[in-house]
């Protein structure tokens, strides 16, 4: 199978960069850390893009696009550090609030939608199997998609107005992050899906949230290698380029060694999703694992290059790192996916 990315969706990814590297510069990274909870024009500019709306039906103001055509945008979201919750809103809530439109007659859904294409309304899902987990995107967001499981009857979806609710702000690494612990109590009126219906959704939402994660991750991984590889060509060291010795030129292409190696394993994962495949979970925990580990090693690798100078304030390095070692964990770290793997491997013998 021969698989590439249409001229259209390519230029819509170019595109993307362009405004990014105008409106989501490091100082404006920076300036986010100083007001984590401000919503910024750059989230109005991607709406009108239809970048928020990319997964959402097109009878809503969405593009109706899938996984394919989101994760290049994600990934130049990762490249920037985007502050904005583009991978909970357009990532994860999106897709999952269609398919409960498809299965439901709530007539909540539909009104989330087309505030959602519009760049209005901003989301946060919780991670199924990890109560009183802190949220991303919990604290400023304008709905909360909880979960419930007590173990007897099946888990619970809930859409919860975050009005509504207190909800705790959590520290994280990167505060731009907005994580929190809301204090709700379940209801019948917040009461999305239940029981099979509510596993199959929470089940989806998982696989495209190691996708989207991943995504975001490369374009971490592939900021940290060009700025490493920058640094190196500048900083002077026994009258040479520190870029010129051989270790640092290994360091690098090790870690561009792995990024290449997890970018098919993401957009492949992606397609596979997108087309229903048999062996989606396969695919997302593959792409996860992949991403994680080439993200984490690119860190390990710029920071090593850059030398202490890389993690202090006035260096731009220390935004990817602190993005990649936040989210490295999200839905999964790497051991987590690797385990999934070898107990779906298990289970087909």
């Amino acid at each position: 199978m021969h698989f590439a990315f249409t001229d259209q969706q390519l230029e819509f990814r170019d595109a993307v960069r362009q405004v990014l590297a105008k409106e989501c510069t490091p100082g404006d990274v920076r300036a986010a850390y100083d007001a984590p909870m401000a919503r910024s024009p750059r989230w109005a500019t991607l709406a009108s893009l239809g970048v928020v709306g990319l997964a959402v039906p097109d009878a809503h103001g969405g593009l109706g696009l899938g996984l394919v055509d989101l994760v290049p945008l994600v990934e130049e979201a990762g490249r920037v550090v985007l502050p904005e919750p583009l991978v909970e809103t357009a990532g994860l809530a999106a897709p999952l609030l269609a398919d409960l439109e498809d299965a439901t007659t709530d007539a909540r859904v539909g009104p989330w939608l087309d505030a959602l294409a519009a760049g209005h309304l901003t989301v946060a899902v919780a991670e199924p199997g990890h109560p009183g987990l802190p949220i991303a995107g919990a604290v400023g967001a304008d709905l909360l998609l909880l979960v419930v499981d007590d173990g007897l009857d099946g888990p619970e979806l809930h859409g919860v107005d975050a009005a509504t609710v207190a909800v705790t702000p959590v520290p994280s690494l990167d505060p731009t992050r907005r994580l929190g612990i809301p204090a709700w109590t379940p209801s019948p009126e917040t009461l999305l899906a239940s029981g099979e219906q509510a596993t199959g959704y929470l089940s989806a939402t998982s696989d495209r949230a190691a996708v989207v994660v991943g995504a975001e991750l490369l374009g971490l991984a592939d900021a940290m290698i060009a700025l490493a590889s920058s640094y190196a060509k500048d900083r002077q060291q026994f009258g040479k380029p520190i870029g010129s010795f051989q270790a640092v030129k290994h360091l690098l292409a090790g870690a561009q060694v792995l990024l290449e190696f997890a970018r098919p394993a993401v957009y492949g994962a992606a397609w596979a999703l997108d087309a229903g495949s048999y062996d989606t979970s396969v695919a997302a925990s593959v792409a996860k694992a992949y991403a994680t580990e080439a993200a984490v090693e690119a860190a390990r690798v710029a920071l090593q290059v850059h030398g202490a100078i890389g993690y202090t304030w006035e260096c731009d390095l220390h935004l990817q790192l602190k993005r990649t070692w936040a989210v490295a964990e999200a839905w999964g770290s790497a051991t987590d996916h690797r385990a999934r793997l070898l107990d779906a491997l298990l289970a087909d013998r």
